[in-house]
Formats: C-alpha cells, sequence, structure tokens
C-alpha cells in the first residue's frame, strides 16, 4: 500500500504524507454494524481534568468487529474493505452463506469476491481463522487469542503478523511483533496473514490541525515548564531536565513497569527485544 506526498499549494500540505487508500472499497459503513460512541474529553464525573491532551476531534461511529470468528464451518465472502477511524488497520465487511454480516480486520492482500472460513479443519489461506494446533509452521498469523474463545488480542494493528515457530506439549510456541517469543495455548484461535495498512508508520500529518481532529490536545514539554509544575522545568536557559520522567516523578525510560510475580511469566520464553540507544 503505498503513500503519497503532496505538491506544497499550502503549508499544512508542504511536509504531508498521506495513505493513498487503495485498498479501501466502500465510503459508509455498513449501518446494522455499527454503534455510537461518547467522548468524556479527559474528564471524570466532576469535570476534573485527570487525564491531559484529550479534546475535541471528529465524530466516530464505532464498527463492531468481529474479533471471536467462532461461526465455524460456514463459508463467507468478502463484501468490502472499509476505513475505520477506530484503528489503524483496515476492516473488512464479510456476508456468510446464511445470510449475516460480520466485520472482520481485514488481512493485508485480501479482495472483494475471496471466500474465508473459520474453524477445524480450513486451510491456512489468508483471511481464514484456524486453532494454533492446525497452523503450519512458521506461517504469519495475526488476530491472535491468549484465551480460548475470549477474542483476538494480540498483533491487531495496522500491518503487525506474529510467527508460528513451534509446538510444545499443549502450548504453541509464538513469536510476537515485538519480538518476545510467548507460549500460547494451542486451543487459541488465529487468523492466518499480516493485518492490512502496513505503510500506516509512514504518514505525516503536516500540521497541527490535524492531531486536533483526531482527539488530541496541544502538549506542553516538562523542560519547558516551570520547576513547580514539572520534575524536569526549571534551570537557566536550555537546561536539559535531569532524567526523563512523569508528571508525577515515574521514570520514563529504564525503570521495569512488569510485575515479578505475574502468573504468564513463565509462558514467555524470551522478553521482547530492547531498542538500541542512539550515541
Amino acid at each position: 500500500m503505498p503513500v503519497k506526498k503532496f505538491k506544497p499549494i499550502t503549508p499544512g500540505l508542504r511536509f504531508r504524507v498521506s495513505n493513498t487508500y487503495e485498498e479501501v472499497t466502500a465510503s459508509k459503513p455498513e449501518k446494522s454494524l455499527t454503534r455510537g460512541t461518547t467522548k468524556s474529553g479527559g474528564r471524570n464525573n466532576t469535570g476534573k481534568m485527570t487525564m491531559r491532551h484529550i479534546g475535541g476531534g471528529n465524530k466516530r461511529k464505532y464498527r463492531v468487529i468481529d474479533f471471536k470468528r467462532t461461526k465455524d464451518g460456514i463459508p463467507a465472502v468478502v463484501k468490502s474493505v472499509e476505513y475505520d477511524p477506530n484503528r489503524t488497520a483496515y476492516i473488512a465487511l464479510v456476508v456468510y452463506a446464511d445470510g449475516e454480516k460480520r466485520y472482520i480486520l481485514a488481512p493485508r492482500g485480501i479482495e472483494v469476491g475471496q471466500k474465508i472460513i473459520s474453524g477445524k479443519g480450513a486451510s491456512p489461506d489468508v483471511g481464514n481463522t484456524l486453532f494454533l494446533s492446525e497452523v503450519p509452521l512458521g506461517t504469519s498469523v495475526h488476530a491472535i487469542e491468549m484465551q480460548p474463545g475470549k477474542g483476538a488480542a494480540l498483533a491487531r494493528s495496522a500491518g503487525n503478523y506474529a510467527t508460528m515457530v513451534g509446538r510444545e506439549g499443549k502450548y504453541a510456541i509464538v513469536k510476537l511483533p515485538s519480538g518476545e517469543v510467548r507460549k500460547i495455548l494451542l486451543t487459541c484461535r488465529v487468523t492466518i496473514g499480516q493485518v492490512s495498512n502496513p505503510d500506516n508508520q509512514l504518514q505525516k500529518l503536516g500540521k497541527a490541525g490535524r492531531k486536533r481532529w483526531l482527539g488530541r490536545r496541544p502538549r506542553t514539554r516538562g523542560v519547558a515548564m516551570n520547576p513547580v509544575d514539572h520534575p524536569m522545568g526549571g534551570g537557566e536557559g536550555r537546561a536539559s531536565g535531569g532524567h526523563p520522567r512523569s508528571r508525577t516523578g515515574i521514570f520514563a525510560k529504564g525503570q521495569k513497569t512488569r510485575s515479578k510475580t505475574k502468573p504468564s511469566n513463565k509462558l514467555i520464553i524470551s522478553k521482547r527485544k530492547k531498542k538500541k540507544s542512539k550515541k
């Protein structure tokens, strides 16, 4: 999925890089699968701002996505590929043989008219949902369940995929997008293929207004504040501000946040890769 640059006929277009949306085939969502949403603006029931940098933005309708894919053995046909304002990936509207319509996460390369199926015995083709016990080794998968029947939880955002590495007893060994290798029960479901819209990360908004359309308010750097307002504030001239930390003093880098006694720690074979620091 390519991206496009714009001619700088306005200041907002000078640095903007946008998706071409070539895969999208429909402009309006399926009405029966949409719900209304409400926004809090980052404020609680008393009107106090408890989350900063939230507010405004365009209205959105929520598309109800089928993350469980439990209609086993019933083939479905892809009717359209659509944009979803609530996620980075595209979604696909599928119509089952019994007439029911559902939205699913659109895998990369899925086309209108393509047939998909889920359940035991399904072939490992793009868009099909299988149990981990039936997925061939080395296959790219997404929309991975962590608990059987609970619905997809891992590898759901644009361009993500995990790799089926092996099997060990009642567990499958899966390498996640973060680089973490962990065990997941063989009775959990996954969808074959990579999530659509892999070039989403190449986009550049181009102007502050587009950020506001997404519901994100301006964010002031801690080092630009006074000492009374932030731990990194104050100092003569452009002081660095010390170790990066939050407004409440929690370190932003280097501090481990995962609990040492978390039960699922025993399922992690190797931890995610650390980002290399720039020297």
